[in-house]
């Protein structure tokens, strides 16, 4: 059976898992794919695949900018739900209703793929409203809303859907440790969204301080998965590396292994 298994040792994040699955294409068939994201006419949205070396290790970093800007994780985080700040960035006030807009209305995808992106959303929308204590209606996503979170989503849908894997296994998943600041303060890591996502999945920290599992990266994990455990007896055919931006001292990156099991 076709399996994909994620090698989550430093987490995931949305970019981590599209590079990652990326790099499982066929090399010719890459730039091809990338084009057709760019294609998409996701409003303001450009993908780049760029060369990343983490450790000495090379892989793919998929960087995507909104209407020229990339923005950072540190920066997604001061983005909560309600109405305290002003409409100045209409995308980063998104609930649940304009990604559905956005998703169901603009993009030319199969309906599979549209349904599979808004299950991932679900998952971090009820995340959101379980952590904050509101109804799912008054979530203005974060890290979610913005419409780099959007691009990722739809990336790793799309490139689930071309590798259409018999089975997907994930490894336990290494969460970080320390806080993560956002919009209300400062919050323990796991952040309370990204556990509830990882909640029935085996999870671990340690020493590296920082949030190595994004809610984005965790939901597309948890819609994904058949299974979390260990990598299964299989003959190995590619291997994917999905860079993240930070670096810390193992090499800070999804390994994707595509192989017949």
């Amino acid at each position: 059976m076709k399996t994909i298994y994620l090698d989550c040792n430093m987490g995931a994040a949305g970019d981590m898992l599209s590079a990652a699955l990326l790099e499982l294409l066929p090399e010719d068939e890459r730039a091809e794919f990338v084009d057709g994201l760019n294609a998409l006419g996701l409003p303001g949205v450009e993908f780049t695949a760029q060369p990343s070396v983490k450790c000495g290790i090379t892989g793919t970093h998929m960087h995507v900018t909104v209407n020229g800007h990339a923005e950072g994780e540190e920066h997604r985080h001061h983005h909560e739900h309600g109405h305290e700040h002003g409409h100045t960035h209409e995308h980063h006030h998104s609930g649940m209703h304009d990604i559905e807009h956005i998703v169901s209305g603009h993009l030319n995808i199969p309906e599979k793929v549209k349904s599979d992106i808004l299950a991932v959303y679900k998952l971090i929308a009820e995340a959101e409203s379980h952590a904050h204590g509101v109804p799912v209606s008054e979530i203005h996503f974060h890290e979610v809303g913005t419409m780099d979170a959007v691009a990722d989503v739809t990336a790793v849908c799309l490139l689930m859907d071309r590798l259409s894997p018999g089975q997907v296994i994930v490894s336990p998943v290494h969460v970080g440790s320390g806080q993560v600041r956002c919009a209300h303060g400062i919050l323990p890591v796991p952040a309370p969204a990204t556990a509830h996502i990882l909640t029935g999945a085996p999870i671990y920290g340690g020493r590296i301080k920082g949030e190595l599992c994004t809610p984005t990266g965790a939901a597309l994990l948890r819609h994904f998965a058949d299974s979390f455990g260990d990598m299964p007896v299989m003959t190995l055919l590619r291997v994917g590396y999905g860079m993240g931006t930070k670096d810390f001292e193992a090499a800070n990156c999804v390994r994707a292994m595509l192989g017949e099991a």
